[in-house]
């Protein structure tokens, strides 16, 4: 008696189709981690950068509460400085002096606000500043010992890329004397080719957009008020 010898196995096209399946599974479990990890990293991005938004805005609130109403158009007088390349505002004890993150970027130290003993950058710093002196003389140096940064680079970064301060006549209490600023800013990572200006609003570029940096990229604007008067200095 015969028998036959059957055996079986895989043929040639049932093992590419095998090895294309795999192929495709392996990439859209890589794909999907890799969205996973950008998603990761723009929540870390962020969350430190409304961290700072949030400390800022506490800092300065709590700074001008602190102090009586200050001038801030444009004169010998002014206690608000606003340049290309950053600002100056001195209210009471303190004035706050920050660089913009493309002036930053520039890297011209002949412009920027600087120290008068290091080369460090300076981002945003509050300095011990009780005659107002920085406003006053608009190129005086900060001395490192009087200025503590409320701004660290960090990892990622992190820059002021506009503020202003403006407030009106009806925002003062003639009674109280007490008076309302109005104080907006933005500050977020500072790779200035993910970053575009339109009309002086700051945005993340879109993805798609040359240089766009999804993951990392990350911007938060603040609208705040606060009051001068609430105390005698």
């Amino acid at each position: 008696m015969s028998r036959a010898n059957n055996k079986a196995g895989f043929t040639l096209i049932e093992l590419m189709l095998s090895m294309a399946f795999v192929s495709i599974l392996l990439l859209a479990i890589a794909m999907t981690v890799m969205e996973m990890s950008s998603i990761f990293n723009k929540g870390l991005t962020l969350k430190e950068v409304n961290q700072v938004g949030r400390s800022i805005t506490s800092e300065m609130q709590s700074t001008i509460a602190a102090t009586l109403p200050f001038d801030i158009k444009a004169g010998p007088s002014s206690r608000y400085i606003s340049q290309d390349w950053g600002g100056r505002l001195c209210v009471g004890q303190y004035s706050y002096i920050w660089n913009y993150g493309k002036a930053i970027s520039a890297g011209d130290i002949t412009r920027l606000n600087v120290y008068s003993d290091s080369s460090n950058v300076i981002r945003f710093v509050k300095v011990i500043d009780p005659n107002a002196g920085y406003c006053t003389d608009t190129t005086k140096k900060i001395v490192n010992a009087d200025a503590v940064e409320l701004l660290n680079a960090s990892e990622h970064d992190l820059s002021i890329h506009s503020l202003l301060v403006s407030t009106s006549d009806s925002a003062i209490d003639h009674k109280t004397e007490q008076q309302l600023y109005n104080i907006e800013f933005t500050v977020g990572t500072n790779n200035q080719e993910a970053l575009v200006n339109e009309s002086g609003v700051w945005r993340c570029k879109a993805p798609g957009q040359v240089g766009a940096d999804l993951p990392y990229c990350s911007l938060s604007s603040f609208n705040i008020v606060a009051l001068a008067g609430n105390s005698v200095e």
